[in-house]
């Protein structure tokens, strides 16, 4: 058995993809694995670890959004993104052989588009249930990511998502403030999606964003986050108070991140 290690990120993990395709070890004597999840080495197999290339990631998203279409290439990357391993109690796989073995199924049928009908296929079920963990956690955060103004003009917002979803809410944003310049900081993997206005955002590392920086609110921005916070303690009724109603309409790790809770 041929076991291919790749990198917990989509250039990673695609990157994997083409050298697990391209080494033509036959697919069945395959298996793609995260390589920070390696526990215990089986005897008789043979690691190969995968070094991410940009060109051959590319490789494999255009050849994947060309046989099998948008609607599907979404529920792939969606999986890749996703971070944890939702149950799946009949059949538990690593994220990345399970994506692999999505892919290699999807392009021996004759219309790639129905890939996700097969959720009968083990892999293809979890593939599933990855790419809705990360969809689910990117809707909640379409609804409540808050941007906070900068003395700078600069809009940013703070997040702490479970999933590596930043580039899903980046994509959103871009096309809902084309004419603002933004900042999303995911907290949780420490990366960032720049944009300025006019343009197309740029995930970079943050992993050394200065704190006085993203604290340094503009006047504006104080004010109307202290009418804001005083609205919401006027509207609250004590007698009709619901703890644990309130955290499920915003999870209590969402909390951390709006102003009201603060």
């Amino acid at each position: 058995m041929y076991i291919f290690l790749c990198e917990d990120s989509p250039e990673g993990i695609f990157t994997g993809i083409y050298d697990a395709w391209d080494s033509r070890y036959g697919h069945k004597n395959i298996h793609l694995k995260i390589e920070k999840e390696i526990d215990n080495y089986e005897l008789f197999s043979t690691y190969l670890t995968v070094i991410p290339d940009p060109e051959k990631s590319e490789k494999v998203v255009r050849t994947l959004q060309k046989k099998f279409g948008m609607e599907v290439w979404s529920s792939l990357y969606e999986a890749v993104i996703c971070n944890g391993q939702p149950l799946n109690r009949k059949h538990q796989m690593d994220k990345a052989d399970a994506i692999y073995k999505t892919i290699v199924f999807g392009l021996s049928l004759p219309d790639g588009r129905r890939l996700m009908d097969y959720l009968g296929e083990p892999y293809i079920h979890q593939v599933f249930l990855l790419s809705r963990s990360s969809f689910n956690e990117a809707h909640h955060l379409l609804g409540f990511l808050r941007f906070q103004e900068l003395k700078s003009g600069v809009l940013f917002a703070r997040i702490h998502p479970k999933n590596d979803i930043l580039s899903l809410l980046a994509e959103h944003f871009c096309d809902r403030l084309p004419q603002e310049n933004f900042i999303i900081y995911d907290a949780e993997h420490n990366k960032a999606a720049l944009h300025k206005k006019g343009s197309t955002y740029v995930l970079t590392d943050a992993s050394d964003i200065n704190p006085s920086f993203i604290k340094d609110y503009s006047s504006m921005e104080l004010e109307y986050q202290r009418l804001w916070k005083k609205f919401f303690e006027s509207i609250a009724v004590e007698a009709r108070k619901n703890q644990n109603l309130q955290n499920q309409n915003i999870l209590k790790r969402f909390q951390k991140d709006v102003v009201e809770f603060q």
